[in-house]
């Protein structure tokens, strides 16, 4: 004779069952979108700037910055001499002003040098316009630091003179945070210094 008790366990045993499957099932599924939230963010993290081949900053591309920060490196001194030596009467102020973003209290000392010994006075006085030829930067890693060398070839329009200068300069690389339009590297020059400055003969 059947009893009614057998039925109950069997139930019993296959409600267990699948209430146990639907628990793993539930562990599984919430471990892997745990992962796949963790990776993305990590991706997203490290994967917020792309750098164009003339090393100007693109947002929101994927490439990291450790990869490219020879790259990031070379495209911030070149961006900063520029600003600092290509100047004449009408933009030597708005260049400055973008020069003092990417260097830190030694540029604006040499700044303050200069004002004080008359150069931008002088650049109104007689409509001189300072041009930058060429930027040419080494960079390095010394332990921690990162340590750059630049020569820059620069000329003096005075009118009916043209006068070319090489300039060789010195400092360290900082990292930063990025600050767009104003630091788009996130690099900050440091012990920024004109080591020499020679006039280069004409002899053609």
């Amino acid at each position: 004779m059947k009893t009614p008790y057998k039925n109950i366990y069997s139930v019993l045993k296959l409600n267990r069952f699948i209430v146990l499957a639907v628990v793993v099932c539930s562990l599984l599924s919430s471990s892997f979108s745990i992962w796949m939230a963790f990776q993305t963010k990590k991706d997203a993290l490290n994967s917020a700037f792309a750098i164009n081949t003339d090393g100007t900053i693109i947002p929101l591309k994927l490439v990291t910055q450790k990869e490219n920060f020879q790259v990031e490196a070379l495209a911030h001194l070149e961006l900063f001499h520029t600003y600092f030596y290509n100047i004449d009467a009408s933009n030597y102020e708005r260049n400055l002003k973008k020069a003092l973003w990417l260097g830190n209290s030694s540029v604006d000392n040499l700044y303050r040098q200069k004002k004080a010994d008359g150069v931008y006075n002088r650049l109104l006085q007689y409509s001189l316009v300072q041009k930058v030829l060429s930027i040419e930067s080494q960079v390095e890693q010394q332990n921690s630091t990162f340590v750059f060398r630049t020569v820059t070839i620069f000329e003096i329009n005075r009118g009916s003179v043209i006068d070319t200068y090489e300039l060789v300069s010195s400092g360290n690389l900082i990292l930063v945070d990025r600050n767009f339009p104003n630091n788009p590297h996130g690099l900050l020059i440091t012990n920024y210094f004109e080591n020499t400055l020679k006039k280069i003969n004409d002899e053609s």
